[in-house]
């Protein structure tokens, strides 16, 4: 790693501006490599999960890259042109622009859930700034680092682009490297330890951690609408995602309401329980037994326990469909710690200002999700509570805006990047002034007199 990093360092120093032709080219060949290498990411993502629906990498993995990398080559003309800025009176004729230039070398550090999106998604990002970039990719996605070892290794030579395998003490150590900046997708507790060892070299970090993601069912919005709304979003890669609904906020009196529908829609969409095909399965064994455990102390504590059909978990397979809980003690743990998966807590609530109470006294996540048709309520909800996105009537979909920023906001991350927020995160905006040969600037310098006073007073001090 550190030999590799000080290869792009000064690969970087010798061209340190990319043409767009350039950038243009990088981005192209990787679009190419991901469509020819579309179906072996497919096919080693299952074998990672044991089950999991190509169609669930496409939607998830595969067609955001592409459609990234189209929306970035259509506009990164236009974000790389400096931009024109005023002087002031005091400067002037002075002409002042901001010009976006490379960082240097960018560290990417992946998680296990999307490995696909969030190694290539970042380094989109990366590649259309004029930057290089090291990929620390999951050691619990062997079969999908293979290929995209492959894909990165076709396209790129190591000192554009590298990539890295390893257990923590790997990724502790990418983490301390100096890099330019250094951009981490995965939990908060994590996160904590990436910033820690990224402040020892003073590396500028993006942090794209998650929390508990609420969805709030307003009193005006159908019961059946809002499960339908939100459903897809729970079972998707069996909820193993940072922007996932983690709890459901309904108007009191209408949680079991909530439930049933839920139950009554996902088994027609996900048909024979743990056997169904189109639902994931749990990563690994490690992370099922922790959501076997949450679950299971939920139900000590008092918690009602709904799960969505009889065939509702397969040891074997690390298999688990979406389990709904009613009246969950406070103290559970899947009360205080992000679910990661597919348990589903059912809060009610009076008011939905006990609503908005309730999630603000929680700390900050990555997502929130109002389920409402009312303006006045949608507009109470947006300007009452803080969170690195929000989705109206929908789940998910946020992040798939490519021409919006995407990231957290306290302890679900910090910075921003998709789109040209990306662009922005990995360059430095550097200010150049131009003065004329012929410049004003003369009449503010020493020695000072009467003169220079009624000066500063006619025309700076107004």
């Amino acid at each position: 790693m550190d030999r590799t990093l000080q290869t792009q360092q000064t690969a970087f120093r010798a061209a340190p501006m990319p043409s767009l032709d350039e950038r243009k080219h990088q981005l192209t060949a990787l679009k190419h490599a991901i469509k020819r290498h579309r179906d072996p990411l497919c096919q080693a993502l299952a074998e990672d999960y044991g089950q999991r629906h190509h169609q669930d990498t496409l939607v998830a993995d595969i067609v955001p890259c592409i459609n990234n990398i189209n929306y970035t080559l259509t506009r990164l003309k236009r974000w790389m042109k400096p931009s024109r800025r005023h002087a002031g009176l005091m400067l002037s004729p002075a002409k002042v622009t901001v010009h976006h230039q490379p960082v240097g070398v960018v560290g990417i550090v992946v998680p296990w859930n999307f490995p696909v999106m969030l190694s290539l998604g970042p380094l989109i990002s990366a590649l259309a700034a004029g930057n290089r970039a090291m990929i620390k990719l999951s050691e619990f996605t062997p079969a999908t680092n293979r290929v995209l070892r492959t894909l990165i290794e076709e396209t790129f030579q190591p000192e554009q682009v590298a990539v890295f395998e390893g257990e923590a003490a790997a990724a502790a150590h990418f983490t301390q490297l100096p890099f330019d900046h250094l951009l981490f997708t995965g939990s908060t507790p994590v996160g904590h330890h990436v910033m820690r060892a990224a402040a020892e070299n003073l590396t500028p970090v993006t942090l794209e951690l998650g929390g508990k993601s609420p969805v709030i069912v307003a009193h005006d919005m159908p019961i059946a609408l809002a499960v339908e709304r939100m459903l897809f979003g729970k079972c998707l890669n069996a909820g193993q995602i940072c922007v996932a609904p983690d709890y459901i906020l309904v108007p009191k009196g209408r949680a079991r309401a909530f439930i049933d529908r839920f139950i009554e829609q996902f088994n027609h969409h996900y048909p024979g329980g743990v056997d169904n095909p189109d639902f994931a399965s749990v990563i690994n064994e490690r992370q099922y037994r922790r959501l076997c455990q949450w679950l299971d102390e939920a139900k000590q504590l008092g918690a009602n326990v709904f799960p969505c059909h009889a065939k509702a978990r397969s040891d074997s397979r690390h298999r688990l469909i979406p389990h709904l809980l009613s009246q969950v003690p406070e103290q559970a743990t899947l009360m205080n710690e992000e679910i990661f998966g597919p348990l589903l807590p059912v809060i009610e609530y009076d008011e939905l200002t006990d609503a908005i109470d309730f999630v603000q006294q929680r700390p900050r996540p990555l997502a929130l999700y109002l389920m409402s048709q009312d303006p006045a309520v949608q507009q109470q909800v947006r300007d009452g509570t803080i969170s690195g996105g929000m989705a109206i009537n929908e789940t998910l979909l946020q992040v798939g805006a490519d021409d919006a920023p995407f990231g957290g906001v306290g302890p679900s991350g910090m910075g921003h990047y998709h789109g040209k927020e990306g662009f922005l995160a990995l360059t430095k905006a550097k200010t150049v002034l131009t003065q004329h040969k012929y410049a004003t600037t003369g009449l503010i310098k020493p020695p000072y007199g009467r003169w220079w006073q009624k000066l500063m007073l006619a025309f700076f001090m107004r």
